[in-house]
């Protein structure tokens, strides 16, 4: 794949893994305020508030762990880049509260994919 160029299935899955966290989120009582925040080059997948902290979300998802588990893609760039987004998300909100910077790991398809919730994550 060359670069810059984005696979179109990839997008879709990434997008429907977004999704699912979401609702999943939401049903545990999260309150979304934001999906796909951009600030320059970083992107957060979800920004929620529970219970009065405000978390910042990282979505992975794989079909399986034949190349390792969701979560292990979370480089430290990554959560650099996170980080960055996080701040200049604070900055906007002028949010000076707690934070926190989660994970959630999907793995699998289909209509039981195993959903794992990392809190507190990097």
């Amino acid at each position: 794949m060359q670069k810059g160029y984005t696979n179109y299935n990839t997008t879709l899955t990434g997008q429907n893994a977004e999704q699912l966290a979401a609702l999943r989120l939401s049903k545990q009582g999260y309150n979304i305020l934001a999906r796909n925040y951009r600030a320059s080059r970083s992107e957060i997948d979800i920004i929620a508030d529970y219970m009065g902290t405000i978390v910042f979300v990282e979505v992975k998802m794989r079909k399986s762990s034949a190349f390792g588990y969701p979560e292990q893609s979370v480089t430290a760039k990554k959560e650099e880049m996170v980080r960055r987004g996080a701040e200049a998300w604070m900055y906007e909100n002028n949010w000076n509260g707690m934070i926190r910077f989660d994970i959630v790991a999907i793995e699998g398809e289909g209509l039981s994919p195993v959903f794992t919730h990392f809190e507190d994550a990097f």
